[in-house]
C-alpha cells in the first residue's frame, strides 16, 4: 500500500454507533505499537449503541463504573476491555461525549507488517492472524496502555479507506452475548477471508 492515509477524526465517530460500525468497514487500522508498523483493513465490527443495549458494558442496568468509564469519553478514543481475563479487545468510542457507546473491532485483513503479526501470533496460519477481536490486538501489539488513546494519533490510528459497496456488506446478530442477541448490529465484508464467523445467508 502506498500514499498517505487520512486519519478519521472525532466528527466521524460522533454519530450513532451503528452507523460508525458500518462505515468503519474498509477503513485502516494502523499500529506503530512496539516500534513496528502494521496495517490492517477493517472487515468486521460490532456496534454497542448505548445504555438501552442490554449487551453493552455500560447498559442502563450497569451504569457508569471504573471498567466502562472510557466508553463515556470523547468520540474517536480507544476503549479496551479484557475478555475472559485473557484477550484485550479494542473498541472505538462513538456518539457524543458522556454517552456510552462504542464499536468493537472484530477483525482486520493484514495489509502491511505480516511478518511482525505472525511473530506476535506465534507463527499462526495467515488466515488466523487477525480474524477475531483478541487476535487482532495481539497481532498489532495493542494493549491496555492505549486505554483512552485518541485514534487519530500515533501509535494507533484509524484511517479512511474505500467504502464498501452495499452488495459486499453483511449485517447479522452479534456474537458471544447472552442479552440483545437478536440485534443485528454486527457488520462484515463478505469478500474477506478474515471474518471471524460467517452467517448462513
Amino acid at each position: 500500500m502506498s500514499g498517505a492515509l487520512r486519519a478519521l477524526g472525532p466528527a466521524f465517530f460522533a454519530r450513532d454507533a451503528r452507523a460508525v460500525g458500518r462505515d468503519l468497514l474498509g477503513a485502516y487500522l494502523i499500529s506503530e505499537c512496539g516500534g513496528a508498523r502494521c496495517v490492517g483493513r477493517i472487515v468486521e465490527t460490532e456496534a454497542y449503541p448505548g445504555p438501552f443495549d442490554p449487551a453493552s458494558h455500560a447498559s442502563a442496568s450497569v451504569g457508569r463504573t471504573a471498567r466502562n468509564d472510557p466508553m463515556f469519553g470523547p468520540p474517536g478514543t480507544a476503549y479496551l476491555h479484557l475478555n475472559y481475563g485473557v484477550h484485550w479487545c479494542l473498541n472505538a468510542v462513538a456518539g457524543p461525549e458522556g454517552y456510552p457507546a462504542a464499536v468493537l473491532l472484530r477483525a482486520v485483513e493484514p495489509i502491511e507488517g505480516r511478518e511482525v503479526m505472525q511473530r506476535r501470533r506465534a507463527g499462526r496460519p495467515y488466515r488466523e492472524l487477525s480474524s477475531g477481536p483478541g487476535k487482532l490486538t495481539q497481532a498489532l501489539g495493542i494493549g491496555p496502555e492505549l486505554q483512552r488513546h485518541r485514534l487519530d494519533e500515533p501509535p494507533l490510528i484509524i484511517a479512511a479507506g474505500e467504502p464498501l459497496a452495499p452488495r459486499d456488506l453483511v449485517r447479522t446478530a452479534r456474537i458471544g452475548i447472552a442479552r440483545g442477541a437478536d440485534k443485528r448490529w454486527r457488520y462484515y465484508d463478505r469478500r474477506s477471508p478474515f471474518v471471524s464467523r460467517r452467517a448462513r445467508l
